[in-house]
């Protein structure tokens, strides 16, 4: 099991420079990441410094030249479409199993286990999800051992969907890479080290939520994806031009981000907010019911299975004492998913749902 060592700092505990100034928790912080991936000096630096008062006071932001293009992610999200073009029959045939990979049908979640809103347990999301992680051989140590959301993949047949695998895959590992190239701000917003976080991300637990968002009428407090807070250490996902996403601001209203052609949305979650003891915020959002059929591909970037969310050097203080319970990341995924799916789905919510 792999424990969080409390490493020493490049700077003294501090949650504001001086220089920093309140951000503004109404409309979506935009980063360019373009002078930071072209290694331009400071750029890094200024961005870490951009990125503590986003993740103090918002925890969510979208990037623009983030060295994905365009046409991988088009591609990626055009398979998505195909993907639920096809019989319900062919993609129940890949259905979620004890790995925790595969197919889930409509109305299966809900998430009971935010407190963030009247989330009825009897009344599922609108939405149905292709579950893939991270590509893996059989011969991988977690995939031996049988952990969940460690693989083996389930991939369409090559005779439905011949290009799928491949163009997942790609826009899966730019994911990855854009992930990675986080890291080093996110220490560096914490004061540590750039490299402090790479021991943590050597086998990555990232997996996909890839999510068709039919135009169904919802009933009273029923939600395309009900409020939430994703589990997860960074969420990266692609902005779609179809509006129904919204973040909660800090005043407690709902924002739709505006849309900007070919940016990133990234938000952190509860790993992320239980790890930093509460100083970066998990954002909590929403999916309303869309207008039109509506699909994205969510990427969860994850710390290795078994790293333990011990708060990072600088998070505990005085004036913020250790306020979460330090837990394995393979558990608190398992439990999320286990408290906001369906038995049939891999869940312990019931199977009846409306």
């Amino acid at each position: 099991m792999r424990l969080i060592n409390h490493l020493p700092s490049l700077a003294p505990d501090c949650y504001r420079c001086a220089m920093d100034t309140p951000a503004k928790t109404d409309v979506m912080p935009v980063i360019d990441l373009a002078p930071y991936l072209r290694g331009q000096p400071g750029a890094g630096a200024a961005i870490a410094a951009q990125l503590r008062v986003i993740q103090e006071d918002i925890g969510y932001y979208c990037v623009i030249n983030h060295g994905i293009g365009a046409e991988v992610i088009s591609n990626a999200i055009g398979q998505v479409r195909q993907f639920y073009d096809l019989a319900l029959e062919e993609r129940m045939k890949l259905s979620v199993d004890e790995r925790s990979t595969g197919y889930v049908p409509l109305k299966s979640s809900v998430y009971v286990t935010s407190p963030l809103g009247d989330n009825d347990a009897a009344i599922r999301d609108l939405n149905e999800n292709f579950r893939l992680v991270r590509e893996r051989p059989l011969d991988h140590p977690s995939i031996q051992a049988g952990r969940r959301f460690t693989g083996p993949n389930k991939w369409p047949p090559v005779a439905l969907l011949p290009d799928f695998k491949a163009r997942m895959l790609s826009y899966y590992g730019a994911a990855e890479i854009l992930g990675r190239a986080l890291l080093p701000l996110y220490a560096g917003a914490l004061g540590l080290a750039d490299n402090y976080f790479d021991p943590y991300f050597d086998d990555p637990t990232w997996l996909t939520r890839n999510v068709h968002y039919p135009p169904d009428a919802p009933k009273e407090n029923q939600f395309a994806a009900s409020p939430h807070r994703d589990h997860s250490f960074l969420t990266i996902l692609p902005m779609s031009p179809i509006s129904g996403l919204q973040f909660q601001t800090a005043s407690g209203e709902w924002m739709a981000p505006e849309y900007l052609e070919n940016a990133i949305v990234v938000n952190s979650g509860e790993f992320m907010e239980n790890w930093t003891n509460g100083r970066f915020i998990a954002s909590p959002h929403r999916v309303l019911a869309p207008g039109q059929d509506r699909y994205i591909i969510a990427f969860f970037f994850n710390p290795t299975w078994d790293v333990v969310s011990n708060p990072l050097p600088g998070c505990v203080t005085p004036d913020r004492p250790a306020q979460f319970t330090p837990i394995r990341f393979l558990d608190h995924l398992c439990n999320y998913v286990d408290g906001n799916y369906a038995k049939s789905s891999g869940g312990t919510l019931d199977d009846q749902a409306s």
